[in-house]
């Protein structure tokens, strides 16, 4: 349990307080001003990387404590965000950040003992660098991926997304690991990032700033050190290059390009790999899409070969390079700029003539609608008796719903999404743990294909919609598909007690769910009231049985 609501308190804290952060930043003009090199075109609060820090050290700092790695990653992470804040405030010299981030470096270094010290099969057996080698290298990497995902946070949701894929594998290793700690820190990040993005995919309404994606770098290569350097665990040393090395081939590669041509390392440009698959003709959401993509080959590469030579890594990511390289230079050729890659076009195509199919389009929500209905009463249904408290909760709930249906019909909409995002985890946590209980795992495995299915249909939907307003389909959907998708997939070891991955994955699915049903039903929410009502009640009995 303290992991799940690890995951839900960091979710949010992020979500509620990015709405009054972006207030307070249009405010007092904490925005993001557009210019040459940029590709929004108005001011947009940067403040989300604030929310993120509420969202992730809170839940941390309650949950653990008298730990010195714990206290030493929460001193660097301070650290950094005083130097981040100033830096917004008064707008540092590249200087002074590099200050705050060495600062952060040698906190964990030399507090939280986090040091480079082992190459793996790179090295003769038993090797460890001396201090006088390990402390300079560990402060590079560091500092170096702290910069590689701040430079990478150039189109809405990608260092996000980069970061939030790279710390859902840490965290599975660490629990594969029985290393709970790193996998709290992991999962309380991967929540505040996944609340972030709630806002900041395309079209992004704030930004995280350099306060969000510097924490997100120190805090991914700090995790990934502490999880591949520790004494006795049996993984490469390497991970950290193949789970963070697209971000930090781009960051090496623009850097180098600055050099060659006179300009200081820092000096801002368009040369990043994301502004080449923008020269290529993709939108933003699809060149943010290609790079999930890419990330996420990357991990599975990491995971499949988290155990063998160190050799064959290097080897997979010096291939990886290269073929990366080629790919984007290519992109500098004036002979060769396609509008669009065949497979999108064929894909848009495809989509374009659905959309003017009114049938399809109609048959599919009304899958959804009524699929999605039917998951929740056979969820509720499922849950068995309940607590007194679940079941006042839920009477209460119903009591409020049916005076604002009454007194302020136009609230309807926001009163059902508030309980539903209160209901829905408590009720998939206990149906889970009930069927563990009751069932067989055919059964189980059946009641969670139902949710597979589900994130299946919201991204048809969302994707194929002729709506021009209210939610849409976003690079997010694609994160969410392959956390519901891989999630309930991977082998179960260190989830044996609380099924943690599975039971996150349905409580997106379900969240996300609600986002499509509600922008596609426009405004008639009657079915929705229905449901939510039939729901309230069930639960109401069985707090009586």
């Amino acid at each position: 349990m303290m992991f799940l609501s690890t995951l839900l308190i960091s979710v949010l804290l992020t979500v509620t307080a990015i709405p009054i952060l972006s207030r307070l930043a249009l405010r007092y003009q904490l925005v993001d001003i557009p210019n040459e090199r940029k590709v929004h075109t108005h001011p947009i609060p940067r403040v989300g990387g604030v929310a993120m820090v509420f969202g992730t050290l809170a839940p941390v700092a309650y949950w653990i404590q008298d730990d010195l790695f714990v206290t030493s990653y929460l001193a660097g992470a301070g650290a950094l965000l005083l130097f981040c804040i100033l830096d917004d405030l008064r707008e540092l010299s590249p200087g002074w950040k590099l200050l705050g981030q060495l600062i952060a470096a040698i906190i964990v270094i030399f507090v939280g003992g986090i040091k480079f010290t082992k190459m793996g099969m790179l090295a003769p057996e038993g090797f460890l660098l001396p201090d006088v080698a390990a402390v300079p290298l560990t402060v590079l990497v560091i500092v170096g991926v702290t910069n590689a995902i701040n430079l990478a946070d150039g189109l809405d949701g990608l260092a996000g997304g980069i970061s939030l894929l790279s710390l859902a594998l840490i965290g599975y290793l660490a629990y594969q690991e029985g290393d709970f700690t790193i996998g709290l820190i992991a999962l309380a990040l991967c929540g505040a990032i996944f609340g972030f993005l709630r806002f900041n995919t395309y079209p992004a309404t704030v930004f995280m700033g350099d306060t969000g994606s510097q924490l997100l770098g120190f805090s991914t290569i700090v995790l990934a050190l502490q999880l591949t350097q520790q004494g006795t665990t049996a993984l490469s040393p390497l991970l950290p290059l193949l789970i963070l090395g697209f971000p930090v081939l781009d960051t090496l590669t623009v850097m180098t390009s600055r050099i060659a041509r006179g300009c200081s390392p820092f000096a801002p440009d368009k040369t990043h790999f994301h502004h080449s698959l923008l020269r290529l003709g993709l939108r933003q959401s699809e060149s943010v899409l290609v790079i999930y993509l890419i990330q996420v080959a990357l991990l599975m590469a990491a995971y499949q070969f988290r155990f063998y030579s160190d050799w064959l890594l290097l080897g997979i990511y010096l291939a990886f390079s290269c073929s990366v390289l080629t790919l984007f230079s290519r992109t500098h050729i004036d002979t060769w700029q396609p509008r669009r890659l065949a497979l999108l076009l064929t894909l848009k195509e495809l989509r374009r003539r659905l959309q003017y199919q009114t049938c399809s389009v109609k048959q599919l929500f009304r899958t959804l609608k009524f699929g999605a209905g039917g998951l929740l009463l056979l969820t509720v249904s499922l849950v068995g008796k309940v607590p007194p408290y679940f079941a006042w909760s839920a009477l209460a709930s119903l009591v409020v719903v049916s005076v604002v249906a009454f007194l302020a019909p136009k609230r309807v909409e926001e009163t059902l999404k508030a309980v539903l995002y209160l209901l829905i985890p408590l009720l998939v946590f206990r149906s889970d743990a009930a069927l563990r209980e009751t069932s067989t795992m055919a059964i189980l495995r059946l009641y969670n294909s139902a949710f597979w299915l589900l994130a299946i249909l919201n991204v048809l939907v969302s994707k194929m919609t002729r709506r021009t307003t209210g939610f849409k389909s976003t690079p997010l959907d694609f994160l969410i598909l392959v956390i519901a998708l891989v999630t309930p997939n991977l082998p179960e070891s260190g989830f044996e007690n609380n099924h943690l991955g599975i039971i996150a994955a349905k409580i997106i699915i379900a969240y996300f769910t609600c986002e499509v049903l509600f922008a596609e039903l426009r405004g008639n929410i009657r079915f929705a009231l229905k449901g939510v009502v039939a729901a309230l009640l069930v639960v109401v009995l069985q707090g009586m049985r």
